[in-house]
């Protein structure tokens, strides 16, 4: 963060000076986790479900603290915000609003330093999939440009996104955010307190339907990114998706489509991929062409490399070093299509960061691929898909299907709330032994440990909250053994 003193932090967050006087000085980082506070940072106290920040800002050793109410320790303390404002940063279990006021604060900070920032390119990203992979492709890309910001994993809410922001300082050139979106206006509040020059929307899908009802609501919020671009920014919209393509009617941006479709500005030609789903295409530009060979595992990545690409070129890149760029990328977020093969050539293909539907078949079809050449036999594990609503039984009945008509050989399905791929397995193709429905992952395990056969290619996948990478832990510590 660009320094400040106790003065303009309080003029930011429109908050009051307590146990410190206004020409005190913040210079190092702005911290959430009391743990990471260094001696000049300065100190968010989020009151939590478990715990309460503002009961460890003294022993923080912060040289400031943003506060909801009076500590023992040199603090601003934040106005409160009133129930029907608090939108976008609204915390579970936050009955007083004291959560609220004070990630409200801490937006309205970010906002106050990003303002002071005129040579910053600021870079949003959105999708219902594929935003954290897209993100760490760009700064990859843009990294050679100059000095960059950008999130560590999936840093993309009310929280993660300011302090995102507030990492960038007088010497960034780039800054790249992820933004997400619970309900429609989130994406909004986001891209106002860091306003975008360039917005890349990578596709809709189903990811959160149970939050916006249907596709074109999903589409509606994601949308909120290219309305937020200036008139000399720049919306890259993916062509070969229609609810994306449509977005370009939203923005006072100039577009630029990307995809495989004849008629996007860039695109992907000639897409080959080899024997672990790793791409290679000819990149396509009006600058020029040239050629690009992933090191990401699965096809998906070709749509993300183009984003990416995009957003590069705009910068001022040439299509070569791009493709240099994109070709010497590597996985960065953990638990992404992390692609691991045992001595004994078992591959574990560890994506259980998150999961929706889109990106459920995303990685079936990788895996697919991966062991289509050589006729290896393959698993899929999964459990259930979180924040899906009404859409549950249908989306997890469909996955089911889905597993079958891909010629997956065996399918794990962890956990009673995800029963419904396991009966759509069975419908559709009348398995029996194929598909099998384990308690937690302890009987996964068990079951993978007796039954995993030398040249098994197993996918492990699962929305967060399940932890199913627990899975892909146990297997990889059984090859370490």
């Amino acid at each position: 963060m660009i320094p400040l003193t106790a003065a303009q932090i309080a003029e930011a967050v429109g908050g009051r000076l307590h146990n410190v006087s206004g020409d005190v000085t913040v210079t190092g980082t702005v911290e959430f986790d009391s743990r990471e506070v260094t001696p000049d940072g300065l100190f968010v106290a989020i009151p939590g479900a478990k715990v309460d920040g503002h009961d460890f800002a003294k022993s923080s050793g912060a040289r400031l603290t943003l506060a909801a109410r009076e500590i023992d320790a040199p603090a601003v303390i934040v106005p409160p915000v009133a129930d029907m404002k608090r939108g976008a940063f609204a915390l579970a279990g936050d009955k007083d609003g004291s959560g609220a006021a004070v990630l409200a604060a801490l937006a309205a900070l970010a906002r106050y330093v990003a303002a002071r920032l005129p040579d910053l390119t600021i870079v949003g990203v959105t999708g219902s999939s594929g935003k954290t992979s897209t993100k760490d492709l760009i700064a990859q890309v843009l990294e050679p440009m100059g000095p960059i910001v950008a999130p560590p994993g999936s840093f993309n809410n009310e929280i993660g996104h300011p302090w995102t922001v507030l990492r960038a300082d007088e010497n960034t050139r780039n800054l790249v955010l992820e933004l997400s979106a619970r309900g429609k206006g989130h994406i909004r509040a986001l891209a106002e307190l860091a306003p975008p020059k360039i917005g890349a929307v990578l596709n809709v899908g189903t990811a959160h339907i149970g939050e916006f009802g249907s596709r074109e609501g999903i589409a509606e919020a994601k949308g909120e990114l290219v309305e937020a671009l200036p008139e000399d920014g720049v919306a890259i919209l993916n062509a070969d998706d229609p609810l994306v393509k449509a977005m370009a009617s939203r923005t006072k941006a100039r577009v630029v489509f990307v995809g495989e479709s004849p008629d996007a500005h860039i695109r992907a030609e000639n897409i080959v991929l080899d024997s672990e789903a790793r791409a290679s295409f000819r990149l396509v530009t009006p600058q020029g062409d040239a050629d690009v060979t992933l090191a990401l595992h699965g096809p998906h990545h070709v749509g993300n490399a183009l984003s990416a690409a995009a957003v590069a070129l705009e910068l001022g890149a040439t299509p070569a070093e791009v493709a240099e760029r994109l070709s010497q990328a590597k996985r960065v977020s953990a638990r992404r299509m992390d692609v691991t093969t045992r001595p004994d050539g078992v591959t574990v293909v560890n994506d259980s960061y998150n999961a929706n539907p889109d990106s459920v078949k995303a990685a079936l079809k990788s895996v697919a691929e991966i062991a289509r050449r050589e006729n290896r036999r393959t698993w899929a594990v999964l459990g259930t898909m979180a924040d899906l609503g009404a859409e549950h039984v249908a989306a997890h009945d469909e996955i089911g299907r889905f597993v079958v008509r891909l010629d997956i050989n065996r399918l794990v399905v962890v956990g009673d709330q995800a029963r419904a791929m396991h009966q759509g397995a069975h419908l559709e193709g009348s398995w029996g032994e194929e598909s099998v429905l384990v308690p937690d992952v302890d009987a996964a395990v068990a079951l993978l440990r007796t039954e995993l056969r030398p040249g098994d290619v197993v996918l492990v996948k699962a929305s967060k909250s399940e932890a199913l990478w627990r899975v892909a832990d146990a297997l990889l510590e059984d090859d370490a053994r």
